[in-house]
């Protein structure tokens, strides 16, 4: 029989938040998926590493693991670092089936996580929505799809909440920075400013982030600042995990139906 296991694949970070922010979504995950053997595995800075994690499934009777990426899109680590760890594996343990699944990408789940998490930090009614402007701030990256789809998520969320319009920062790498960004939009004259990480956990990233806001709310006190919370583990993010799990699966039951046809044939 085939047992398959789950591997929640981070990138890992120096910051000890972070990684408990994950673990904690993984724990979320791991009542979910109780029908597997799971485990958690980092990229870098953190142990235990992807393949630690690969080798512990191995020892523990797994002939199957679906490796999940616990990121938002498709850059470097999804589309090198990840298929490179697992390829590393494979090549020493070919018996194992290992299926890497997909980014969590832009995904109903996850706008529908994001909405919430702006709506949670507007919810003071004394200035209305269309006096709001939204500042999605991505990671940045050098991969020009991943940052593309930041400006797609602020475009969606103005919409969809009503607020008066959105722009879009990145904290690395792609223009504009964070601080440029939110110098911008204080001149543009709305009276509220939500400031959104478009991350799953914390670190040096979303802490700078919202340290740049505080910053920058100094200089223009009329303006409200307003912090929203990053993704972390909302449940629509631990739902979107699983959607990704049930992917991998599907491949399943597509290749034993494609099988039992041919038999039939």
């Amino acid at each position: 029989m085939t047992h398959t296991a789950v591997l929640l694949c981070g990138h890992g970070s120096r910051d000890p938040e972070g990684i408990s922010e994950f673990e904690i979504a993984a724990e979320g995950l791991r009542h979910r998926l109780q029908e597997y053997d799971f485990a958690t595995g980092y990229l870098e800075f953190t142990r235990p590493t992807i393949s630690e994690s690969l080798q512990y499934l191995a020892s523990r009777g797994a002939t199957r693991i679906l490796a999940i990426p616990g990121m938002l899109f498709a850059a470097g680590h999804v589309k090198n670092d990840l298929p490179r760890e697992i390829s590393k594996f494979i090549a020493v343990t070919p018996n194992i089936d290992v299926r890497l699944g997909r980014e969590l990408a832009v995904d109903a789940k996850l706008l529908q996580a994001a909405s919430e998490r702006v709506a949670a930090a507007i919810n003071d009614t004394r200035i209305p929505r269309s006096e709001t402007l939204l500042v999605v701030v991505g990671r940045g990256t050098g991969d020009p799809d991943a940052n593309s789809n930041i400006t797609k998520i602020a475009g969606v969320l103005s919409k969809r909440m009503c607020l008066g319009d959105a722009t879009v920062a990145f904290s690395g790498i792609a223009h504009p920075r964070v601080d440029a960004a939110l110098l911008e939009a204080a001149r543009r004259g709305f009276r509220r400013i939500v400031i959104f990480p478009y991350l799953l956990f914390t670190g040096m990233l979303v802490k700078r982030i919202y340290a740049q806001t505080d910053a920058v709310a100094d200089l223009y006190p009329e303006t409200e600042f307003v912090k929203a919370l990053y993704l972390r583990d909302h449940e629509a993010v631990l739902g979107a995990f699983c959607d990704r799990v049930a992917e991998l699966r599907g491949g399943d039951d597509r290749d034993q139906h494609r099988r039992r046809h041919q038999l039939a044939w």
